[in-house]
């Protein structure tokens, strides 16, 4: 039975994948040749970190791609709360490749600091970084419209750069590195373009160095970012207090429950695992109170978020437990 809903669902799981590292693998690997054939052309170190760094996103976005479609998979009875933490797993490889790469990049900065050269082939370079920056600014904005989208909060404008760094912890794994990669991306695409127009345009060679030792520095610094967030997806965290704070307003919309006498909300992906007790009127027969504890629980799984819920019910104690509500 599990098979055939597996067959049946393949490309549902590909439908669920998560679209900003779909769309910026496909984008970075198409700037990353490009990059990649104007360094060798004009042997700009800027564009060399550049394109090492559009590589390393374009490598570890697919990689992260292909990890959120598997982490949407139902759960079996072998794994009973489902594969949700398997995207951490993907992410934390993909930071793997971009602290080789950040290396790499950092180790031809000194070079050029060490052994300045002059690079030709103005024109190409500026054209190849303005494409550069206009992709990774585009697959930056489909990220911070992703990151409101999964954490359920409206913004336009200017405004929504502001609230996706404020809800970015609300965000799935994958589209947090997305974002983080593409903020360090767009930023590296400036800087290698002014060290080509300022390098072009005066004896200041070194700035091709500097840009290129900034670009592998703001790598480590995705890298150490989103390694520490997976890091604690692995081994577990609580839900983010809004989300705490919706669950319970689901809870208390049902009249018969007095309180929560206690509850916990985990984190795996972009999807939560509820657990909690919640106390009922007094002089509720069993039936009764069986009938409020499964609308409870259906009503929490209608939220598109929750992927499993546990309650159970105790008659309530006369104590205020539940702080937050």
């Amino acid at each position: 039975m599990e098979t055939d809903s597996s067959r049946n669902g393949f490309w549902q799981l590909i439908k669920k994948g998560n679209t900003s590292s779909a769309s910026a693998a496909i984008g970075n690997t198409g700037i990353a040749i490009v990059k990649g054939i104007a360094a060798i052309v004009t042997g700009s170190g800027a564009m060399f970190a550049s394109a090492m760094h559009s590589t390393a996103d374009a490598v570890n976005q697919a990689f992260v791609f292909a990890g959120s479609v598997l982490a949407e998979k139902k759960p079996t009875r072998r794994f009973p709360v489902g594969f949700g933490r398997v995207i951490n797993l993907f992410c934390m490889v993909a930071v793997i490749v971009v602290t080789v790469m950040a290396y790499e990049t950092i180790r031809e900065g000194i070079h050029l600091l060490s052994h300045p050269s002059e690079s030709h082939g103005f024109w190409l370079n500026v054209i190849v970084l303005l494409l550069s920056i206009a992709v990774d600014g585009f697959v930056l904005i489909k990220a911070m419209k992703e990151i409101l989208h999964e954490a359920r909060v409206k913004a336009s404008g200017l405004t929504i750069l502001r609230a996706a760094f404020r809800h970015i912890g609300r965000a799935a794994p994958p589209t947090r590195l997305v974002f983080y990669e593409d903020l360090v991306a767009t930023a590296g695409g400036l800087l290698a373009l002014l060290a080509v127009v300022v390098t072009s345009l005066t004896s200041f060679t070194l700035l091709d160095g500097i840009s290129t030792l900034l670009i592998g520095c703001l790598m480590v610094v995705v890298a150490f970012r989103v390694g520490y967030d997976n890091m604690v997806g692995l081994i577990g965290v609580a839900a983010p207090p809004e989300v705490e704070e919706k669950v319970a307003k689901i809870i208390f919309s049902h009249t018969q429950v007095t309180d929560i006498n206690e509850m916990r909300i985990l984190q795996e992906g972009r999807y939560y695992h509820v657990e909690g007790l919640i106390e009922l009127m007094p002089g509720l027969t069993l039936a009764d109170a069986d009938d409020i504890k499964f609308k409870v629980r259906d009503s929490l799984l209608l939220d598109k978020d929750i992927s499993d819920v546990t309650i159970g019910i105790i008659e309530d104690n006369g104590f205020k437990n539940w702080k937050h509500a």
